[in-house]
């Protein structure tokens, strides 16, 4: 049964229209590492590149002044925390943490209405803003339902395509299906068809029971991806 509260965001691909979308839940007592994997596989990112968590600490507090000033880093305007990388350091203004050390309940204060940012390839500078909706409890659910996604529209971003800009030529060229762009996104994809509007909610569900556990095993030990892992992160089971 699901014995930890559950939190349930709303997250959002950043710059982009038609927005791309997903509510879900998780367990609390998830690591922040855990929930940005959750968020990668949510967005079809595939743990080629690093990742961060941004929690604008300070103005979160501020937005709801009846809470304590309470958290690992409220002198600072923001908190990241990413997986221990020694050629990375805080920003201005940022204080950073391990994200496998931390669990989502201690990182967030945990009221609806509190941001936190994924930062995905930081040269293509993929985005994906979260809010916390709320945090419930239901013991009658199983606890391996969790994580899980309730709904959400559009498929994900498209590695190395550059960016929403690089999404936004891309949708535009296989809408077309003709033209210079269109054969050389058709070449390198090795498809002829990409809907960017699509959305599976029970493939992402299936996926989210395997694939972060895939991003844990890359990110955090270092170990390169088995061709089971591989299989499953280019979605062969579904031939």
């Amino acid at each position: 049964m699901a014995s930890q509260p559950i939190y349930q965001f709303y997250a959002e691909l950043k710059d982009y229209e038609p927005k791309m979308w997903r509510r879900f839940q998780v367990p609390g007592n998830i690591t922040m590492a855990r929930l940005g994997y959750i968020l990668m596989t949510m967005y079809e990112m595939q743990a080629n590149h690093l990742f961060c968590l941004m929690v604008p600490v300070c103005e979160n507090a501020k937005s709801d002044p009846s809470l304590p000033n309470a958290g690992p880093a409220v002198q600072d305007e923001v908190a990241r925390f990413e997986i221990d990388n020694e050629e990375l350091f805080p920003g201005e203004g940022e204080s950073a943490f391990d994200a496998s050390a931390y669990k989502v309940r201690s990182a967030l204060q945990g009221y609806p209405g509190e941001k936190l940012t994924l930062e995905y390839d930081y040269g293509a500078g993929w985005e994906v803003e979260v809010t916390l909706e709320t945090i419930l409890e239901d013991k009658e659910l199983p606890g391996r339902e969790l994580p899980r996604v309730l709904a959400g529209e559009g498929y994900g971003i498209v590695e190395d395509c550059g960016g929403t800009g690089g999404l936004e030529r891309l949708t535009e060229a296989f809408l077309q299906k003709s033209g210079k762009d269109y054969e050389n996104y058709r070449k390198w994809l090795g498809r002829d068809e990409l809907d960017l509007t699509a959305f599976d909610l029970e493939d992402m569900n299936l996926r989210l029971k395997k694939a972060p556990r895939i991003y844990t095993e890359l990110y955090e030990y270092g170990c390169a991806p088995s061709q089971r892992s591989l299989d499953c992160l280019e979605r062969k089971y579904q031939k």
